[in-house]
């Protein structure tokens, strides 16, 4: 299967710049099941992500290992705490507060470097919610896997395609050269989204690289552009890197932000998503009202400055309700792209999807 065709869990093989080590605790063979897409897998030969790391609401710990239903296990995707109106409820105590109300006793979470990291705990139960981007949730679903969408947290989330300094110019000049991203991401949608508009799909090789690594690969030159993150491609910008384009340009392109269950603990805990948006509705409204002080705490949490993360997310990207109409049209958008390329396994309706309220 070609490089541009894998949404998988990794990227695997000559494709693939970045490769990291399986969490011991998943088999070889979970992480075959878990290669969405992806070339075959044999016993000992899976390269894996970083390992997770679990911090409680209030200090470091594993991940519940057990499945106590009074402890909500949540996974997020990004930097040392977790950003939007899950961050902002976690760090302002609404999350912790009105759950312990709801008669949950503790509240556990862990990071992960990109969503189909995050994947890999749901399918394992070794998480209850996932925070993460549209393309991964969506992929997972599409194989079968048991999750229930919850909420929307942001939309229009904006992609940047920034190339190498003394490089390419525009799409045309990347005919022939390696464009890296952060496979199974919003990024990576976006990326073969553009290429496909392009009509160049063909004339580039498209490899996975972590978000961690492109400045560095940039600089080298290893490879000609990058496909990255709404502050990243801002903050690339502001250090010398020409941008070629954004997701902006391009209807249906920009991203959105998920966070979803697994049906087995909403089984336990019916009236879980009706209690969990009514607290992010509030934390999102809470951010608003203090846009200055949200700034500075995502901009802390992310170690971008300060002015990158004002230009790179306009909080009326986020919602303020569950499923806001304008984010709804740009998840089936994708979902819709991911399927006709093949990249998601199979169609489904996302009414289907949605948590029922209790």
């Amino acid at each position: 299967m070609s490089d541009d065709k894998t949404l998988g869990v990794y990227a695997i093989g000559t494709s693939s710049i970045s490769k990291n080590k399986l969490p011991s605790r998943l088999s070889t063979s979970v992480a075959c099941v878990l290669l969405l897409l992806t070339t075959a897998c044999s016993r000992g030969e899976t390269k894996s992500a970083q390992s997770i790391e679990a911090i409680n609401a209030n200090s470091a710990s594993p991940v519940a290992a057990s499945n106590n239903i009074s402890t909500v296990r949540i996974g997020y995707v990004g930097s040392s705490e977790p950003t939007g109106p899950l961050g902002w409820a976690k760090k302002k105590g609404i999350l912790e507060r009105e759950l312990q109300k709801t008669g949950f006793k503790d509240v556990t979470f862990a990071r992960f470097p990109n969503g189909p990291d995050l994947n890999e705990a749901l399918v394992a139960g070794q998480l209850d919610v996932g925070s993460l981007g549209d393309t991964p949730a969506i992929v997972l679903r599409a194989r079968g896997q048991e999750t229930r969408l919850l909420r929307i947290t942001q939309f229009n989330t904006t992609a940047w395609l920034v190339a190498k300094k003394n490089g390419a110019r525009s799409l045309s000049e990347l005919k022939g050269q390696k464009i890296a991203t952060q496979k199974g991401s919003y990024m990576h949608r976006y990326l073969l989204g553009l290429l496909a508009e392009a009509k160049i799909a063909k004339d580039v090789k498209v490899v996975h690289l972590m978000s961690t690594e492109a400045k560095a690969a940039l600089e080298r030159g290893d490879v000609a552009a990058y496909a990255t993150s709404s502050d990243m491609g801002p903050f690339l910008k502001s250090q010398g890197f020409p941008v070629i384009d954004s997701s902006a340009n391009h209807h249906g392109l920009s991203g959105t932000s998920l966070i979803v269950a697994t049906e087995k603990f909403l089984v336990k805990q019916p009236d879980f998503p009706q209690k969990f948006n009514a607290i992010l509705t509030e934390a999102a409204k809470d951010l608003k009202a203090h846009p200055e002080e949200y700034y500075q705490y995502h901009a802390q949490t992310t170690k971008y400055p300060l002015n990158i993360i004002k230009v790179s997310l306009p909080l009326k990207q986020i919602s303020e309700e569950p499923l806001p109409p304008e984010g709804v049209k740009l998840l089936e958008g994708t979902k819709k792209f991911l399927v006709s390329q093949g990249l998601a396994k199979s169609d489904f309706k996302l009414t289907d999807w949605v948590a029922e309220k209790k």
